[in-house]
């Protein structure tokens, strides 16, 4: 095992890192304040070349790994988790061309991606479903070669700034997850309409809309995947980007823990810094110690899929512990600053709300651990005797 970053990681990791204290901070607090999207960073980021990761270099991409997305992915979130949202959601958008596509696909709109600052979604939740992808209603009707698009969408990150989004629909609610086939809509299209920014109570740089199909007509080349191989890319998707809101979640409470540390070393009550109680070493010591933990678990799933492995379940365990810390973290951060923590005028303020999407979105909490526990529960091998008889 080696734990060190490359040189070439740690020339990324500072590049990212420049970027999020120059390009970032500065203005993470206007945009949480106004919800506008940060369409100059985002559009500074790709002239960076910090937009699009994931891209191979075959259709001009950087070809970087999950892993050096994650290393990314944690230095901008910890300057602004709304903006890296934003900032990141083409890596989600594209990633099922990158998993699916034909190569036609990925030469058409990779490149786009790369060549013009255009921005790409990912459109799987619903009204009335998110983690439960079998359970989507957006129908999907053949038409010769093409498709048909009616329903909604919701959640959609990015939704009302992008230029493409990769939709999945289902040919008949009925077949649940056999039904369901993906497509690239372009939203200009005739019958997309892009609703409204939803107002949130964290992450608010990052743009949330409603999408709405009406007889949106899918052409040939912009079928991604037919029904029942449209599920699978959306698993496939989720495995690769889990990892990512690990990272996301790191960054977030990396960030909390230095405000912390700052404000406890300048702090005084009681005529000492109250760095120097011990109730408050314990809290650091504790964000420290999950932090490590959380990064060492994310970059285990991202490693996973770089090696072209099943990370289904490391990614399961890096998200929903991540995000646990990164709720943790935040909460203990506000403690930490008592009062002035509760300000808006405070940085741990915006850090706790924008932590709680975290356990959220991609696939909640309770979702990731369904997936461990079935793994435990039934493709767990153990090393101790079985008590009593073998089980069947």
């Amino acid at each position: 095992m080696d734990f060190m970053l490359t040189e070439d990681q740690k020339a990324l990791q500072k590049k990212a890192r420049e970027f999020a204290i120059n390009e970032v901070l500065p203005v993470a607090s206007k945009y949480d304040e106004s919800e506008e999207f940060p369409l100059p960073v985002i559009r500074k980021a790709w002239e960076e070349k910090l937009l699009n990761l994931g891209i191979p270099k075959k259709y001009g991409g950087p070809g970087y790994g999950l892993l050096e997305s994650c290393i990314v992915v944690e230095e901008i979130s910890s300057a602004c988790p709304g903006i890296a949202t934003s900032l990141f959601d083409n890596n989600l958008g594209a990633e099922p061309i990158i998993i699916g596509g034909n190569e036609e696909q990925k030469q058409r709109i990779l490149s786009e991606l790369i060549n013009e600052f255009k921005l790409i979604a990912f459109a799987t939740s619903e009204p009335g479903m998110g983690s439960d992808i079998a359970g989507m209603q957006c129908k999907a009707e053949k038409d010769g070669d093409e498709y048909i698009l009616n329903g909604n969408k919701f959640w959609i990150t990015n939704g009302g700034v992008a230029d493409y989004i990769t939709v999945f629909a289902t040919i008949d609610p009925e077949q649940k997850h056999k039904g369901i086939a993906a497509f690239i809509v372009d939203t200009k299209s005739d019958g997309v309409k892009l609703g409204k920014h939803i107002p949130k109570l964290g992450q608010r740089a990052s743009n949330t809309v409603s999408v709405g199909l009406n007889n949106v007509r899918i052409p040939k080349e912009n079928v991604l995947a037919k029904p029942g191989r449209g599920f699978v890319v959306a698993m496939q998707t989720f495995s690769h980007t889990r990892p990512a809101i690990g990272a996301f979640a790191t960054g977030c409470a990396r960030s909390a823990m230095e405000y912390s540390i700052d404000y406890a070393q300048k702090r005084e009550a009681f005529g000492r810094q109250i760095g120097s109680f011990q109730v408050i070493q314990e809290k650091i010591a504790n964000m420290y110690k999950d932090i490590e933990a959380a990064r060492l678990l994310t970059y285990k799933a991202a490693w996973e899929a770089d090696q072209g492995m099943d990370n289904n379940l490391s990614s399961a365990i890096a998200k929903a512990f991540a995000s646990d810390v990164a709720m943790n973290v935040t909460t203990e951060a506000i403690q930490i600053f008592g009062g002035y923590g509760y300000l808006r005028t405070q940085p741990v303020e915006k850090l706790f709300r924008d932590a709680k999407l975290y356990q959220i979105y991609e696939g909640t909490s309770e979702i990731q651990r369904i997936v461990i526990s079935r793994f435990v529960m039934k493709r767990y091998e153990h090393a101790m005797p079985f008590l009593g008889k073998k089980r069947s």
